[in-house]
């Protein structure tokens, strides 16, 4: 349950207004807006002289100066508060077209770390709507373009489909042609209804509920609403100022996510389609290092923080203030998680041409042995190499053949078919001198 504000009577809003310019209570406000609390955590704040209602009350005013009413049907407006111009800045910065992917990921590892956070996006977005399935199966079956066994990797292949299709279309504007096609592929095999694929919903059925008690927290808008709704949607998205508002592309890009969730155009599928669409419009603003983030595996980790800046926002007057500064904050966290991941994969990466250094091998096999140098208890299989290298079970086999024949792997048999296989009887004594 979502506790409702104190309700904005003019008592209070005289209060807030002759306390807007006070320096000390305007601290206060200022810190409380950079995270964008909620009454439910506004209300243990102390500012002096205030009660937590008069408190709330100026928040409020503060925020409401700062508006852009963007979609008036609904009222649903868009705050920027110094924090969100801060992060926005930054981002410019970091994710824009001005900087050279060579500036942050390495020239040669371009293609390796784009399909590596590519599957990781397909994979965490297709985990928050419920695909029950480990990383390491999801991962194996997109490297080997295996075909789907379940329902949820079968998510996992059209959500990996979707962003390839998004990547193809970036520079297209956004049309009802390409939500449908966008839809039809992320749900493909896995609605109750397949004609419900790439189709709007016919009727007012669908609404958002707690899973665990069936409390239902959203009723979206009309079914009549959607033709409107999805040709205002390409207006905004295909226009630099939206009620003769400028509104920064990132911040463009999440009021969409909040939007298609908001109106639920779909009968399921809603959440991917508009982090997809999210994704599709950060690409076409040129932040082209969207692609290597993955978004989606830090809102799975905070799935009910996400979860919260939906309610907390059609709670508080429809003002999507919460959203915003929670996906801010979480592009913010993917970024650096990128940079370190890409960190790991450099020392990694140094530490297999030390592995060179021994003779007689080559960069596969030197992979190999560094993996052992990180992990001494590590078992490896030929199906776990096929997967990190990309090559054939025929190279594999060759690679670890001569490995085992010069004592630096042994074979450890699992069945009559498959073996693991482990550091050998001379590993140690062969990389002590790369070790040094």
């Amino acid at each position: 349950m979502i506790e409702t504000p104190p309700t904005l009577t003019p008592e209070l809003m005289a209060v807030a207004v002759a306390n807007i310019s006070d320096p000390k209570i305007m601290a206060t406000i200022s810190d409380i807006n950079q995270k964008y609390l909620y009454w439910d955590d506004v209300k243990y704040k102390k500012a002096e002289f205030l009660t937590s209602e008069e408190l709330w009350a100026t928040v409020r005013l503060s925020r409401i100066s700062q508006y852009a009413f963007i979609w008036p049907q609904h009222k649903i407006c868009v705050p920027v508060t110094n924090h969100m111009q801060e992060l926005c800045h930054y981002f410019d910065m970091n994710f824009g077209g001005a900087w050279g992917t060579d500036s942050i990921i390495p020239k040669e590892g371009h293609e390796r770390f784009l399909s590596s956070s590519i599957m990781e996006e397909a994979i965490a977005s297709s985990q928050i709507e419920g695909a029950a399935t480990t990383r390491k199966v999801a991962k194996d079956m997109l490297r080997r373009n295996l075909s789907p066994k379940n329902k949820a990797e079968q998510m996992i292949h059209n959500n990996y489909a979707a962003i390839r299709y998004i990547s193809d279309h970036k520079e297209s504007p956004l049309a009802n042609e390409i939500i449908l096609r966008l839809h039809e592929i992320m749900t493909e095999n896995t609605l109750d209804n397949p004609g419900d694929a790439g189709h709007f919903r016919d009727n007012n059925d669908v609404v958002v509920s707690n899973l665990i008690d069936g409390e239902i927290v959203h009723t979206p808008p009309d079914f009549n609403e959607i033709p409107g709704f999805i040709e205002a949607l390409c207006h905004f998205a295909n226009t630099d100022k939206n009620g003769g508002h400028f509104i920064h592309p990132i911040i463009k890009a999440i009021t969409i996510h909040f939007l298609v969730a908001y109106y639920h155009p779909f009968v399921d599928g809603n959440g991917r389609t508009a982090r997809a669409l999210f994704y599709w419009y950060m690409l076409k603003s040129g932040y082209w290092l969207t692609e290597y983030l993955s978004i989606s595996r830090v809102i799975s980790r905070s799935k009910p923080s996400y979860e919260k800046a939906y309610l907390y926002a059609e709670n508080d007057m429809n003002d999507i203030g919460y959203f915003i500064t929670y996906n801010l904050r979480v592009l913010k966290l993917s970024f650096d998680e990128l940079k370190k991941y890409i960190e790991t994969k450099i020392a990694q990466k140094q530490q297999s041409f030390d592995m060179l250094s021994i003779g007689g091998i080559n960069y596969r096999q030197a992979t190999i042995l560094s993996m052992f140098r990180d992990n001494p208890n590590l078992a490896l299989s030929v199906n776990d190499l096929v997967a990190k290298f990309n090559v054939s079970k025929p190279t594999v086999n060759s690679d670890i053949s001569s490995l085992l024949g010069r004592g630096l792997l042994t074979k450890i048999p699992i069945n009559k078919k498959q073996s693991n296989y482990i550091k050998g009887p001379h590993y140690d004594e062969v990389i002590a001198p790369v070790l040094t």
